[in-house]
């Protein structure tokens, strides 16, 4: 048994170096559900246990603007060199003055190329991609201190919150000064009809801090997280396919972005079946924003008027 053990070929260094990066993703990946469950347990329990608070109700609108980044197969050790815009849209209900129900709307655009890695093998595999996405997520925020708008004491906090999102995203590949949807053209050997789809669920969560400038407005900032499900928010995945029957499904332009190393190496690497991405690790993105907060309070209906007897 062990004679075979050490009968295997050893990887060479470049796999090696690969293999370490994406087992630090994914630690980065597991930490984080570690973080979003705790985050969810927490604001949770403190949601149950303050709903019968007396507090300052009422509702709250905001926008926000900031950077993104994505974190995957393209950029496995969250490199910062590639950010990309984003605003979002946020209305809260506060329940008293520590717990709220959140909804909260984003779009941006997230971007990732290999050629701006350290690592030698995604040098050499040399792809990249954009995505402009669109987010819904629905979450609990607890703040960790009292906040009154309006006080001059209680009047700034720092916040975490946790809940679930809907992400639409669709990533795409500059060819010759012309942009290419990479989920068209099947780029790791889907059959047309059995590509991936362009909306994934997932966990939200995030950190802030906010301080009210007045009774109406304040300011917050936060990071905000989206754990996808999916894989393929860089079209990168699984394995090269192989590149005759590419060629014949999706025609010419799909074996060129499919296998971009030709262009920086005389010996191509996509070989059919060989590792192209990592599937056990699903792709994740982060926004920085600021964001300026309006309190509306409670939108009371006026009673019906009755008529005396």
């Amino acid at each position: 048994m062990k004679s075979c053990i050490f009968a295997r070929p050893l990887p060479d260094l470049s796999t090696l170096i690969y293999t370490i990066s994406l087992t630090h993703s994914v630690s980065t990946y597991l930490r984080g559900l570690f973080f979003m469950t705790k985050t969810l347990l927490v604001a949770g329990l403190v949601f149950l246990l303050h709903l019968s608070v007396t507090g300052q109700k009422g509702y709250e609108l905001g926008g926000f603007a900031g950077i993104s980044y994505y974190t995957g197969d393209i950029n496995p050790s969250f490199s910062l060199k590639s950010p990309g815009p984003t605003i979002a849209g946020v209305a809260r209900y506060n329940f008293n003055s520590r717990t709220s129900l959140r909804l909260d709307a984003s779009v941006g655009r997230l971007i990732g190329k290999d050629a701006l890695s350290e690592n030698s093998f995604q040098k050499m595999r040399n792809l990249s991609f954009r995505t402009d996405y669109f987010d819904a997520s629905l979450d609990i925020e607890f703040n960790f201190f009292n906040l009154i708008h309006g006080s001059r004491d209680q009047f700034y906090t720092p916040y975490i919150y946790g809940g679930f999102v809907l992400a639409y995203y669709n990533p795409k590949a500059k060819l010759d000064g012309t942009w290419y949807a990479l989920r068209e053209l099947g780029t790791e050997g889907q059959r047309p009809g059995k590509e991936y789809n362009q909306i994934s669920a997932g966990l939200a969560y995030g950190l802030g801090f906010k301080v009210d400038f007045n009774y109406e407005w304040s300011l917050n900032v936060e990071l905000a997280v989206r754990q996808l499900g999916t894989d393929y928010l860089d079209d990168v995945s699984t394995v090269y396919p192989d590149m005759n029957q590419l060629r014949i499904d999706r025609g010419d332009i799909a074996v060129l972005l499919s296998d971009r190393s030709i262009e920086v190496t005389d010996n191509p690497i996509g070989a059919p079946f060989r590792q192209r991405g990592n599937q056990e690790d699903k792709d994740t993105y982060y926004s920085l924003r600021v964001g300026l907060v309006y309190y509306i309070g409670i939108l009371q209906c006026p009673a019906l008027s009755r008529p005396h007897r």
